[in-house]
């Protein structure tokens, strides 16, 4: 079994080698991916904000009255 994993491990490294060619940080990450998260997040703000914006508005000026006393 420790010769298979052995073997998996070999391939495993030689593909690693192979797809960080010369030049290439593997820390740079994957540009796509993140575009899509910020994207992502960007939408479920406006959306929120769209939905509870009246609401949060209100709940912000009671607030705002009562530390006011107005």
């Amino acid at each position: 079994m420790s010769y298979v994993l052995d073997r998996l491990r070999n391939a495993a490294a030689v593909v690693r080698r192979a797809a960080l060619r010369e030049g290439d940080d593997p820390e740079r990450g994957d540009v796509p991916g993140w575009v899509l998260v910020t994207l992502m997040t960007a939408g479920l703000v406006v959306t929120l904000w769209a939905i509870a914006g009246p609401a949060l508005s209100n709940v912000f000026n009671t607030a705002i009255q009562r530390v006011l006393g107005t």
